[in-house]
């Protein structure tokens, strides 16, 4: 583990709705009972190899797009598979989605592409479905404190 543990959060954030949940998530990765934490937010299209790499947790959030994870999520992982899967084995990692009506093949896929890499579900996926209220935001900020958790100091 680093010197300061860091969460990475690669989050596709394209509404209002995405973007209210990051906000939450952050919110609890930041609370200032889990001080020592690094908290590092990239967008999923900017999100690189040496962000994960540096990162000791991960936390994801994508809306559900078509019946699956968006596109730039999707973008981030097939640009992080093969140079960080054996670096990054056993990385704790969560996940929240967001989707009009089923998020269930968005889950799907990300966990999937989480267990190909060997990382290890720090707590379970938030899905959220329709519009954004307080047990949404409530649950996505529990995520993000859940995970800083996990590699806060002490």
């Amino acid at each position: 583990m680093a010197a300061v543990p860091r969460l990475l959060i690669v989050h596709h954030t394209p509404s209002p709705a995405t973007a209210e949940l990051l906000d939450a998530v952050v919110r609890g990765a930041e609370h200032p009972d889990l001080a020592g934490v690094d908290v590092v937010r990239r967008a999923a299209l900017a999100a690189t190899a040496s962000d994960l790499l540096a990162a000791d947790a991960v936390l994801l959030g994508t809306p559900a797009n078509i019946g699956t994870l968006s596109g730039a999520l999707k973008h981030f992982f097939d640009q992080v598979f093969y140079v960080c899967a054996d670096d990054t084995r056993g990385l704790p990692y969560g996940l929240w989605v967001h989707g009009g009506s089923d998020t269930t093949g968005a889950v799907r896929a990300v966990e999937s592409i989480a267990g190909g890499m060997g990382w290890t579900a720090a707590a379970a996926p938030v899905e959220v479905r329709g519009p954004v209220d307080a047990a949404a935001r409530e649950a996505c900020t529990e995520l993000g404190a859940t995970l800083a958790a996990t590699i806060v100091p002490g």
